[in-house]
């Protein structure tokens, strides 16, 4: 019974509908107004979305339960680790951080604009240094891992990553004088968007959003990120706003001509949750093990993913150094 109990609590946490159900009992719709009344009407309408995706599958016969099973699993798991982990290191680092920061701001519609750019430049680093760093694409893999699209894809990740990346993200915020209050709206926003973008093709085939996908990532340009054909790979790296994308020039809208195949470049055993979740991390523990010299095994940890010590690169560099060569 105490199984069954924990597994109704999941579904029903999932959906987040506590805060909602809180708002009609004491009858005080005026909290509507307020944020946490905006959250707790915004917190449901993602996982609703996610059964009218599947019910469309459904319907046109395109539903497979495969396509589902690391991003289910990858939940379950996280549900029990991240969550608290990441909570808690967001918190730490606003204790660090929160006393050296170099300017002092208020919570005005100016300042948030800039708090959210500065936001989206850490949330860049964090995901810039995920596909760069091997050992934090370690972290990041399963995310990737799925080898279709759809938005149970925004809950496949490694337990470890949210917390490196809220260390990152949190960490740069506060330096630049982001406040605790004005950084929690700005993650939930951000959180809601980021799983957004994971739309399935089900829902919403064309995803580019007509022109507001010239100022914002769209779900499109989300797609082409979690894509592993060469000309698409290691790019978009920004979450709403695209503007570091294009400073940095990691920006790529989708092109009608090169269809996305989604996955990650390494051959994996094809919807296994034990493959996608732990198989980077055991790549990588092998090639350090099998690594010639210390200085050798280090670079395995920090040099980007496909780089060797016998200069037979695969790095997404080189690979597309490769292809221009070719054509």
């Amino acid at each position: 019974m105490e199984f069954l109990e924990t597994i109704v609590k999941q579904i029903w946490g999932f959906f987040s509908f506590d805060g909602l159900i809180e708002i009609i009992k004491s009858g005080n719709y005026q909290s509507l107004l307020t944020y946490q009344g905006i959250t707790s009407i915004v917190a449901p309408i993602l996982p609703f979305i996610l059964i009218l995706e599947l019910l469309r599958g459904l319907l046109y016969k395109k539903f497979k339960v495969v396509a589902y099973k690391i991003s289910f699993f990858s939940y379950l798991f996280n549900s029990v680790l991240g969550r608290y982990i990441s909570i808690g290191m967001t918190l730490f680092c606003i204790g660090l951080f929160e006393q050296y920061a170099i300017i002092s701001i208020s919570f005005t519609w100016y300042w948030f604009i800039y708090g959210y750019i500065i936001w989206e430049f850490a949330h860049f680093i964090y995901h810039f240094l995920a596909h760069k760093v091997r050992l934090f694409w370690c972290l990041h893999s399963t995310h990737h891992a799925p080898e279709s699209m759809n938005l149970a894809v925004s809950h496949a990740h490694f337990f470890l990553e949210g917390p490196y990346a809220d260390v990152i993200r949190t960490s740069i915020c506060m330096l630049a004088g982001v406040q605790p209050a004005m950084l929690f709206v700005i993650m939930f926003i951000d959180g809601t968007y980021g799983s957004f973008i994971h739309i399935g093709e089900s829902v919403m085939k064309n995803a580019r959003l007509g022109i507001l996908g010239k100022f914002i990532l769209s779900p499109a340009h989300h797609r082409v990120h979690h894509a592993k054909n060469i000309e698409y790979m290691d790019t978009n790296y920004c979450n709403l706003l695209n503007i570091w994308d294009k400073v940095f020039k990691t920006y790529q809208p989708e092109r009608d001509e090169i269809k996305v195949e989604y996955g990650i470049t390494r051959e994996i055993i094809p919807n296994s949750f034990l493959d996608a979740y732990f198989g980077e991390i055991t790549a990588l523990a092998k090639d350090v093990w099998h690594a010639p010299g210390l200085t050798n095994k280090i670079f395995y940890l920090f040099m980007p993913p496909g780089w060797s010590h016998t200069g037979d690169h695969k790095t997404t560099a080189a690979l597309k150094k490769a292809m221009l060569k070719k054509e």
